[in-house]
C-alpha cells in the first residue's frame, strides 16, 4: 500500500512513546494551550454577539430607526405624511408620536421622567413595548382618560403600580388666581413595562390624546416614528424619504441618539478578540520549542535518513507533519469546546446563580439579567482558520533546522 514517506515518518514520531517525557509534557502543554485559546475566544465572542443582539433586540427596540419631525412647529397633516412613508420600501411601521420633559411625584417621591404621547395601535408597528409590558397593557392607554404606562424602576421608585395615581409636572407655568403656578396633571397607572435598566428608569408613554392636551398642540404632534426592515440602512433611508416629501423636515436615527453603543461594543469586541489571541500565539510558540526539542532529540534519526537518501525537503515535510498534527488536534478540541460552551453558557450562569445565590448581571443596573450567548459560524470559522495558520507557521523554523542537519556531524559521537 502507497504511503507518503514524510506523512507516514512524521505519523510516527508523533504517535511513538519517548524516552524524554519532558518533551511529551511540553507537547501536551501546546495541545491544551491551543484549545484553551481557541474556546476562550470562540465563548467570548459569542457572548460578546449576544450583547450586540440583546442591544439591537431590546434598545432599538424601543428607539426608533428614524424620525421625521417639523421644521419648526408641529405636524398638523401628519396622517397624510405618515401614509405617505408607509408606502416607501423598506418602511415596515410608522407612528405619530408628541414628547415632552417632566416630573413625576408621588408620596413625597420626584424623577425626572420623559412622557410621549403614542397612539396605541400604531406603537406596535415601530416598537417593541407590547410585548414586554410587566402589568397591564398598552391598549388601555385608549380606553383610560389621562392613563400612564410607567417604566418598572420608575415605578418601584415610585412605589406606585397599576390603578395608582402619578402626578405630571410640566417645566412650564400657568397664570391662576392664585399666582404663577407649575402645570400639572394627575395620571392614573395603566400599565408597567420592563426592557432595560436605562429606559425603564427615565420612559413613561400615555395617549397621543393626553399629551396634545397637556402640551396644547390641538391636532397636531411632534414628528412620526419609522422602523425598516434593516435598520443599517435607516440613516441613508429617512432622508432619501424626507427629500421625496412636500416640505421642509427634520430626520434624525438611531446612529445619532444610541450609535455610540453599537461602536463601543464593536470595538471592545475586536480590542478582546486581539488580546484573545495572544493565547494562540502563547501556544504557537510552545509548539516551537516543542519541535525544537524534538529536533535535536531525533538527531541521529534524522542523519540516518539522509545517508538512506531523503532530502532536505522530506526532512522538513516530516517535522511540519508532526506540528500540524499537534496544531491541529489542538484546534478541533477547542473548537469543539467552545461551541460547547457557547451554546449553553447562558445555562450554565443561570445555574451558578442559583447555586451560589448571587446575580452577576443586576437589571438595575445593566439592561438585562443573564448573559446572552450568539454562536455566528463566521466568527468561528475565522477563528479556526486563524488557529490552523499560526499552528502551520510555528512549524516552519523548526522543520527547516532539522532539513539542515549534517549526517556526519550528527552522527559523530554516537
Amino acid at each position: 500500500m502507497f504511503r507518503p514517506f514524510s506523512l507516514y515518518v512524521g505519523l510516527r514520531y508523533t504517535g511513538a512513546k519517548r524516552s524524554n517525557h519532558f518533551i511529551s509534557f511540553i507537547s501536551l502543554v501546546s495541545m491544551l494551550g491551543l484549545m484553551l485559546g481557541v474556546a476562550a475566544l470562540i465563548l467570548v465572542l459569542s457572548v460578546m454577539n449576544g450583547f450586540d443582539r440583546e442591544l439591537k433586540q431590546r434598545i432599538l427596540g424601543m428607539v426608533p430607526h428614524a424620525t421625521i419631525a417639523g421644521y419648526g412647529e408641529s405636524l398638523q397633516s401628519w396622517r397624510k405624511v405618515a401614509d405617505d412613508i408607509a408606502r416607501q420600501p423598506g418602511v415596515l411601521g410608522t407612528a405619530p408620536y408628541i414628547q415632552a420633559q417632566g416630573m413625576l411625584t408621588q408620596g413625597g417621591s420626584v424623577h425626572g421622567v420623559q412622557v410621549t404621547g403614542i397612539d396605541p395601535v400604531r406603537e406596535n408597528q415601530v416598537s417593541i413595548i407590547g410585548d414586554h409590558m410587566r402589568e397591564g397593557s398598552l391598549a388601555a392607554l385608549g380606553n383610560q382618560r389621562f392613563g400612564i404606562v410607567l417604566g418598572a424602576i420608575l415605578a418601584r421608585s415610585l412605589g406606585v403600580g397599576s390603578g395608582d395615581k402619578v402626578t405630571l409636572v410640566l417645566p412650564e407655568a400657568s397664570v391662576s388666581v392664585a399666582g404663577v403656578v407649575p402645570r400639572m396633571k394627575r395620571f392614573t397607572v395603566v400599565g408597567v413595562f420592563e426592557v432595560g435598566a436605562e429606559l425603564d428608569a427615565n420612559l413613561a408613554y400615555i395617549s397621543l390624546e393626553d399629551a396634545a392636551v397637556i402640551t396644547r398642540q390641538g391636532d397636531g404632534v411632534d414628528g412620526i416614528r419609522l422602523r425598516f426592515d434593516d435598520l443599517f440602512d435607516a440613516p441613508t433611508a429617512v432622508r432619501q424619504i424626507a427629500s421625496g416629501l412636500n416640505g421642509p423636515y427634520l430626520v434624525s436615527d438611531w446612529t445619532r441618539s444610541h450609535g455610540n453603543l453599537f461602536q463601543a461594543i464593536q470595538m471592545e469586541k475586536r480590542m478582546i478578540g486581539l488580546l484573545l489571541f495572544l493565547i494562540v500565539f502563547v501556544a504557537a510558540f510552545n509548539i516551537v520549542s516543542t519541535l525544537v526539542m524534538v529536533v535535536t532529540d531525533k538527531k541521529a534519526d534524522i542523519a540516518i535518513l539522509r545517508t538512506l537518501g531523503a532530502t532536505s525537503g522530506r526532512i522538513m515535510r516530516i517535522f511540519m507533519v508532526q506540528g500540524c498534527l499537534i496544531g491541529t488536534i489542538g484546534t478541533l478540541l477547542g473548537t469543539g469546546l467552545g461551541v460547547l460552551l457557547a451554546l449553553t453558557v447562558t445555562d450554565l450562569v443561570a445555574w451558578l446563580e442559583r447555586a451560589l445565590g448571587i446575580q452577576f448581571l443586576s437589571a438595575d443596573v445593566y439592561f438585562i439579567s443573564y448573559l446572552p450567548s450568539q454562536l455566528q459560524w463566521d466568527d468561528v470559522t475565522l477563528i479556526c482558520s486563524a488557529a490552523l495558520t499560526i499552528g502551520f507557521l510555528a512549524t516552519l523554523y523548526p522543520a527547516w533546522r532539522a532539513s539542515r542537519t549534517e549526517p556526519a556531524e550528527a552522527l559523530r559521537y554516537e
